[in-house]
């Protein structure tokens, strides 16, 4: 079982200290951090667009925050996948006339529900008022607030259901969880995450990004092109790492004794997923 700090998958009610902090990064866009995945914000004349929502517990504290920035409802709703940290606000928000969008997988996972076997633990079916209420296959545009925001979905990477989302003129990049700046990252088997994917869309990402773009993680601070691509550096030789051990037959056990992530462990090993987390999750789906 992964062993998760509350910043993730705990419920917010348990942290009632937690702020909502915004951060500005250009004159129409913020970034909102709190105790779940970072939320982005466009704020113009058309109204103000979000992306991803936290914890149901931290709705109101979101829109406090939100009003702090500008006296418009929040208009949309982006949800970059279905866990809870990012789309938990979403009944809250949707009672209050917020339009979500998502790709189709994120509306089906949240349906359904799903055993996550990672984490030890069951996910039951969202109510009907928190589903994504349009959703795209592969990829939309919204041409708002004086920018054109693109929506990617990028296929097999954290889950099956994932979407990054490039704001061309203000030049930011929100990756969702196919970008933990805190560590390893996770790479959630139970809902159709794979190495290769994950590599895949941290590819995607830095084709969209340059050198001023400013990167938006899912988790930790901001970041940038060089560091995305410091991230994905260490993912391919991670993924190569376990590959030849695998190749050679060595069952997961095996994998896990020679420790092939060893010289990152310092570094990225001590946050939400540990040394042997990563190993496995790349054994796994290779």
């Amino acid at each position: 079982m992964l062993a998760f700090n509350g910043q993730a998958f705990a419920h917010a009610d348990s942290r009632p200290e937690v702020e909502i902090k915004a951060q500005k990064l250009t004159d129409g866009i913020y970034v909102l951090f709190g105790q779940g995945g970072n939320i982005g914000l466009s704020v113009g004349n058309d109204g103000v667009y979000m992306i991803d929502d936290q914890f149901a517990p931290l709705s109101d504290k979101i829109k406090a925050t939100v009003a702090e920035i500008t006296d418009q409802p929040v208009s949309y709703l982006i949800n970059t996948h279905w866990h809870g940290d990012h789309v938990g606000g979403n009944e809250n928000f949707a009672k209050g006339g917020t339009v979500i969008v998502a790709h189709d997988n994120v509306r089906q996972r949240m349906s359904t529900g799903l055993e996550m076997s990672s984490l030890g633990r069951k996910v039951e079916p969202s109510p009907e008022a928190a589903l994504p209420v349009i959703t795209f296959d592969s990829e939309l545009s919204l041409h708002l607030n004086g920018d054109e925001m693109r929506v990617y979905h990028v296929a097999k990477a954290h889950t099956d259901g994932d979407a990054i989302i490039y704001f061309a003129k203000d030049n930011v990049l929100h990756m969702g969880d196919t970008y933990f700046n805190i560590g390893y990252p996770f790479i959630d088997v139970s809902s159709g995450g794979t190495v290769d994917g994950y590599i895949a869309a941290v590819e995607k990402g830095l084709s969209l990004a340059n050198d001023d773009t400013q990167i938006i993680p899912g988790h930790g601070p901001m970041s940038n092109k060089k560091e995305l691509a410091e991230f994905g550096v260490m993912l391919k030789d991670l993924r190569s790492s376990v590959a030849k051990l695998k190749d050679k037959g060595m069952s997961l056990e095996d994998v896990l004794a020679a420790k092939p992530s060893a010289k990152y462990d310092e570094e990225n090993g001590k946050n939400f997923i540990k040394p042997d987390q990563i190993v496995t999750f790349i054994y796994k789906t290779l």
